[in-house]
């Protein structure tokens, strides 16, 4: 049985544990700065960092990114809690979509209603991030979701 499991947004000091828990599980840290975490989510269990996700605005279109979720909670739901709990703050933010990159989650993000979308049809805002510059393989998936 899971420790109950408690989200927040992120905090400037949460960085460390954040950028662990994304090298933990193989995804991209480098671009990632106390900056981007204002729209960023965090899970903790028992005082353990155990999942994270955030989005980046640009314009009426964000990025969602840094979706990780520990081993040990992998497969309760957290993932899909954090990926809504960063929509419903991108929609008060006056967003209208989100795209993101995934080389491991794409059919976890389509049961979310993100759809595969063609790398050029991404806004330029997006499509210049450092996700879409390099950060993420060329064989990532590019997903988009109307919110």
């Amino acid at each position: 049985m899971h420790m109950p499991v408690n989200t927040r947004s992120a905090r400037s000091a949460d960085l460390p544990a954040i950028v662990a828990l994304l090298k933990e599980c193989k995804l991209p840290t480098d671009d990632l700065t106390e900056g981007v975490l204002s729209t960023f989510r965090v899970a903790e269990a028992a005082g353990q960092f155990v999942g994270v996700a955030g989005f980046e605005p640009s314009g009426k279109d964000g990025l969602l990114r840094s979706l990780a979720v520990a081993a040990s909670h992998r497969g309760s739901g957290l993932g899909a809690r954090l990926v809504a709990e960063c929509e419903d703050r991108a929609r008060e933010a006056g967003l209208q979509s989100l795209y993101l990159l995934t080389t491991t989650a794409d059919v976890f993000c389509r049961r979310l209603g993100y759809r595969d979308v063609p790398r050029e049809t991404v806004p330029a805002a997006i499509a210049g991030h450092p996700q879409f510059r390099g950060l993420c393989p060329a064989s990532a998936k590019c997903l988009h979701k109307v919110l």
